[in-house]
């Protein structure tokens, strides 16, 4: 099978995920009146903290969520292509929203599963997460901790620590960067930051270019600083 077919059959499986989420989701959302957002994406690439998942090739991804009183739901589809066999990475999640003090805060628990992923390699796994943010005036801020008990491949206890700070230019731009650090028992620990400006063209329409890289080069090419943009179109 040629490579044109490949990327062809997984730009396939990841609409199909999408919409067959996005059916499902709605179709649960339309009976209990609750609200539904939809997004669509395309990227040049694909990364997951910090680190490119889909071997320097463009993505194709798909967010359906459904929330009520706090409460939602969502699942997340992209194409990917890891050295282990993926070619997608699906994240499920169920989490609470609410605003403290002026503080926003999320709580959530996803699944991640790689499908395609070799057999022998363990490719599903549950990861906790929490999120506190605020805001002062046109300045944004979130802190999140992301853990999981047993992670992707041989990969057992893992963290994720990130500190995002961003800056409103105008009601339509807005500059961010983020620092991560990955702590991780069996897997590879690293420093990550990104640094990039997203533009919404109209309500539905965004772009957002940005610069990934990290410290831990040794490990591998998708370790190494890349430039990634990527279009959005949101319901």
């Amino acid at each position: 099978m040629t490579k044109v077919m490949l990327k062809t059959n997984m730009m396939l499986k990841a609409a199909g995920l999408a919409a067959g989420a996005a059916a499902m989701l709605l179709a649960g959302a339309a009976q209990a009146g609750d609200p539904v957002s939809v997004q669509i994406g395309a990227a040049t690439q694909y990364l997951g903290k910090g680190v490119g998942k889909s071997n320097d090739e463009p993505s194709y991804s798909g967010l359906v969520e459904v929330s009520h009183d706090g409460f939602y739901g969502s699942l997340f589809g992209a194409t990917a292509e890891l050295s282990q066999g993926a070619d997608a990475e699906i994240l499920t999640t169920v989490g609470y929203r609410r605003t403290v003090s002026g503080y926003a805060l999320d709580l959530s628990v996803i699944n991640r599963d790689l499908p395609g992923t070799r057999k022998g390699v363990d490719a599903n796994y549950t990861e906790y997460q929490a999120d506190a943010s605020h805001k002062f005036g046109p300045i944004a801020t979130r802190f999140r901790v992301n853990y999981t008990h047993d992670g992707f491949a041989a990969t057992q206890e893992a963290w994720w620590l990130e500190v995002q700070g961003g800056y409103a230019v105008d009601r339509q731009t807005k500059v961010s960067a983020a620092l991560e650090d990955r702590l991780a028992e069996g897997g590879a620990e690293y420093i990550a930051w990104n640094l990039g400006v997203k533009r919404k063209l109209d309500d539905h329409f965004a772009v957002d270019v940005r610069w990934y890289d990290t410290d831990g080069h040794e490990y591998g090419d998708q370790y190494e600083g890349r430039l990634v943009a990527a279009l959005t179109f949101s319901l």
